[in-house]
């Protein structure tokens, strides 16, 4: 579990410095940084959905995925529930900052991708030596702290003090991935998480593409297409 919280760490680092500078950030240079992020978002986003899709057992899934993932957040409605939390919030604190959204977006690039999913897994399987940050064990965990790092202060630098709590749900979510590894010995089955980083790859770009204010994707509603992939694999597995 080394890896992992060097992982959370490095986040609340990163977000209490960018936190911190922030009051201290012109509103045009907050622009900018929105910017980048934005497009930092479709880069990363892409990067993690086009490799993946290649190696695909169902090209198809994806798709499907995110049709059943949108049509279940819409009918729950999980953007306006975000809005909503999100008003009160700016209501409460006198400010207009959608910090909830940001939130959100923190999260997809934390947990979405082969480092923060393969990454706890190889922790898990291959025990580390002691402390030294070269160990093969933890090699992608601590390649994804020093992204995270970065991505961590720019976010929190546009979003605020909220951003922080992006580091237990990345905790959880990699712990989770520990341990599966640690009590069915391979992990998460390649397959799936195949199909899970097409999906998240897709959802990263719908963050940037909102982000960017081209169009608002409502990104939140389509958070329950990362549930399809793992029903589809369970359901699978158990007919199989």
């Amino acid at each position: 579990m080394l890896g992992t919280i060097v992982n959370t760490c490095t986040i609340l680092i990163g977000g209490a410095f960018g936190a911190t500078v922030r009051s201290g950030i012109g509103d045009k240079y907050k622009k900018a940084l929105f910017d980048g992020l934005g497009l930092c978002c479709l880069v990363l986003g892409i990067n993690a959905a086009l490799p993946n899709m290649a190696k695909s057992e169902y090209p198809v899934l994806f798709i499907l995925s995110i049709a059943i993932g949108t049509l279940i957040g819409t009918k729950l409605d999980l953007a306006g529930r975000i809005d909503r939390m999100n008003a009160k919030l700016n209501v409460r604190n006198g400010n207009e900052n959608n910090g909830l959204q940001g939130l959100m977006t923190g999260v997809l690039l934390y947990c979405i991708g082969t480092f923060s999913i393969v990454g706890p897994v190889l922790s898990c399987l291959s025990p580390s030596q002691g402390w030294a940050f070269g160990e093969s064990a933890n090699t992608f965990l601590y390649t994804n702290s020093t992204l995270d790092l970065v991505t961590s202060a720019v976010l929190a630098a546009s979003y605020g003090w909220i951003m922080l709590l992006a580091a237990p749900i990345l905790f959880c979510w990699q712990g989770m991935f520990y341990a599966i590894a640690y009590f069915c010995g391979d992990g998460m089955p390649e397959p799936m998480r195949v199909e899970l980083s097409i999906v998240g790859g897709v959802l990263i770009v719908s963050s940037g593409i909102s982000i960017l204010g081209i169009k608002d994707c409502k990104t939140v509603n389509l958070l329950p297409s990362l549930l399809i992939p793992i029903l589809f694999y369970l359901v699978k597995a158990i007919i199989s």
